[in-house]
């Protein structure tokens, strides 16, 4: 395991050129414990900055368009699509709307695959419970919500919380427009909906490497994780989204 950060004399916790208060590194602590992070330090060495050797995954080429569609061709432009447009899929009058959030400029994505019912009350991704151990997640890792861009494939939700298979393609080619307008460094899928729709492969199938997700900018690296969601609900299973963190802060191959 990685040793804790250390101290600083303000009373907060560095990280990098970041200083942590202490209640978010106190979040940080609880996730880690949560995960199954027993020990900070192993008796055994470890290069921690041995380059990653396993060659990136191609996810499947982008599918054509179902119609001629002119999609915006900025960022901004394109949140404005998502927040207004009723040519989005499932798309309804009175339908809750739920749009991205945080920073598209920060360098790391994250994809959720539809609002859940605490979302569309509260009108942001990941609220409630699942919400709160979201945000301990990303201060395990030195972020937060301003410092990520938080999307999902749809921006409603369905009444059975699926999409069937033409709404999916559709949803689909958004995201893909959506990921290759941000530009991330880095894109965090989470759910077997999101593997699915970006890589082919379900989460079990996707997790433990990087993908190349493609769009119209080029290929975006991209890792797969289990939903926050399963995660509240099967907490043995916060060891494995703990080590896709992991692997994302080391950061794609070189």
């Amino acid at each position: 395991m990685t040793s804790p950060p250390p101290s600083d004399p303000n009373g907060g916790v560095e990280r990098g050129s970041d200083t942590l208060s202490p209640a978010t590194a106190m979040s940080a602590l609880q996730w880690w414990i949560e995960a199954g992070v027993d020990t900070m330090v192993s008796d055994e060495p470890r290069d921690w900055l041995r380059p990653v050797r396993t060659p990136p995954v191609t996810a499947p080429a982008a599918p054509e368009k179902a119609h001629a569609e002119t999609l915006p061709e900025q960022i901004d432009l394109f949140q404005a699509y998502l927040r207004d447009s009723d040519a989005l899929p499932l798309a309804t009058p009175g339908a809750r709307r739920v749009c991205p959030s945080g920073d598209p400029a920060s360098g790391l994505m994250m994809m959720v695959d539809m609002p859940a019912e605490e979302d569309c009350a509260s009108g942001a991704l990941l609220a409630g419970d699942v919400g709160q151990l979201f945000d301990r997640m990303l201060a395990a890792i030195g972020r937060g919500r301003q410092s990520v861009y938080l999307a999902s494939l749809a921006c409603f939700r369905t009444p059975a919380g699926t999409l069937t298979d033409p709404d999916a393609a559709r949803c689909t080619t958004l995201a893909r427009h959506h990921i290759g307008l941000a530009a991330p460094q880095a894109l965090l899928l989470f759910g077997d909906a999101c593997a699915r729709a970006l890589t082919g492969l379900s989460v079990a199938q996707a997790r433990g490497r990087w993908h190349d997700v493609q769009t119209h900018a080029g290929p975006i690296p991209a890792l797969v994780t289990l939903n926050p969601a399963q995660l509240l609900a099967h907490p043995r299973l916060k060891a494995h989204a703990w080590a896709d963190l992991q692997m994302l802060m080391k950061g794609p191959p070189q």
